[in-house]
């Protein structure tokens, strides 16, 4: 069975200043009926703490938005720089976590995991920090004339490096589903002051907000950029569909592993 389904799809397009404006179009995406496959997330990052790696199957458009998880996986993440492996425990059904490692800016990390006889590998290598200065707010007015409140990010790009970036926003200790990437192809070298534009979430004068900056590589870029333009900036995995993510996992997986750095901030929103 076919189904077919009608959404805005919100797109963040690069403006010569390296700015984004907010498009929105209606697209008409037609969703089959598909076998689960896997889907992979794992991260590392510049920072001691819990590393996580989730393993869960795909559901269907139709299906409940429940996405089973997968025990007893084999999952090692490798440092190939300096030849450091960590086998991670499933601490609860499909997350797959180990404790204590730090993760190191230009090295780069191979991922492993095999999950019901099919083996899937990841790499990536963790970009130089580069910190977030602070984060300011400007008033901003939608297509129907709806004053927004929105996070400015204020950094200085490096010059000479290409850079790409990753932006996360909690609201009151809630994740604002947007995908917000960046790349620095048209703004190299120059201070950054970037709104983050969302959809649905807005800001509101007295929120609690914590704000993440992570550096990436290329291929999480090109990942989460290609999410966004898939599932309308929602970020879910609900099929398998036509045009799936530009996944950095061989094998056949959904999902992503990413090694990057972190740069946050918490405020009162002003």
């Amino acid at each position: 069975m076919t189904l077919s389904r009608s959404y805005t799809v919100v797109l963040l397009c690069l403006l010569s200043t390296g700015g984004w404006l907010a498009c929105k179009k209606t697209v008409t995406v037609h969703l089959d009926e598909v076998p689960p496959r896997i889907v992979i997330e794992g991260e590392i990052i510049n920072q001691p703490g819990a590393y996580e790696v989730r393993v869960t199957k795909t559901v269907n458009f139709s299906d409940s938005n429940t996405f089973p998880p997968v025990s007893g996986a084999e999952v090692r993440i490798t440092d190939t720089t300096n030849g450091i492996g960590y086998d991670l425990q499933e601490t609860s059904p499909g997350l797959y976590t180990v404790n204590g490692s730090i993760g190191i800016p230009r090295h780069t990390y191979q991922l492993y995991v095999k999950a019901e006889g099919q083996v899937y590998t990841a790499v990536s290598t963790m970009p130089d920090v580069v910190h977030l200065d602070s984060v300011t707010f400007a008033i901003n007015t939608d297509f129907n004339g709806t004053k927004e409140l929105n996070a400015v990010v204020n950094f200085q790009d490096p010059a000479g490096v290409v850079n790409y970036y990753q932006f996360l926003e909690y609201v009151n200790g809630r994740l604002i589903p947007n995908n917000f990437v960046f790349e620095d192809r048209l703004s190299d070298g120059r201070y950054i002051e970037q709104p983050l534009y969302n959809d649905s979430s807005y800001l509101h004068k007295g929120d609690s907000l914590l704000l993440r900056m992570y550096c990436v590589d290329k291929n999480i870029y090109n990942y989460f950029f290609s999410l966004m333009q898939v599932s309308g900036n929602n970020g879910g995995f609900q099929t398998a569909s036509p045009n799936n993510p530009l996944s950095n996992i061989s094998g056949g997986a959904l999902g992503y592993f990413s090694a990057h750095t972190v740069s946050r901030i918490r405020m009162e929103v002003y």
